[in-house]
């Protein structure tokens, strides 16, 4: 079995960052569905502006609204406005094609970089 990467969210921009919950990030629900990413989830956060890693699981946000929001203890290792990578992975002996986009600062689609969804 390998660790594959199965989604990615690139260049998303923090909208948010709250201390006062339990935990997890508020996405995008047009994002989310975009690279096949499931509410609850785990999911890894790499930010591209402090190089701070951490993991924790999505929430789905309101469609359209371009909300990168997180929660709880992990607020703590990110600004509002800070860059970030999500990523999902899949645990398998298959190959996995991952499905990739690309967002800009207003955490607006802007195109596939990987496996294009029909």
């Amino acid at each position: 079995m390998r660790t594959i990467l199965r989604s990615k969210i690139h260049r998303a921009y923090v909208t948010d960052a709250n201390l006062d919950y339990v935990g997890s990030i508020v996405i995008d629900r047009d994002l989310m569905d975009k690279v096949d990413l499931w509410e609850y989830e785990k999911v890894l956060i790499c930010d591209i502006t402090n190089g701070n890693r951490f993991e924790t699981y999505a929430i789905y946000g309101e469609r359209g609204s371009g909300i990168i929001s997180v929660q709880g203890a992990a607020a703590r290792l990110v600004d509002k406005g800070d860059c970030v990578i999500i990523m999902s992975f899949d645990v398998t002996d298959d190959p996995v094609e991952p499905e990739m986009i690309l967002v800009n600062e207003q955490n607006e689609f802007v195109e596939y970089l990987g496996k294009v969804k029909v």
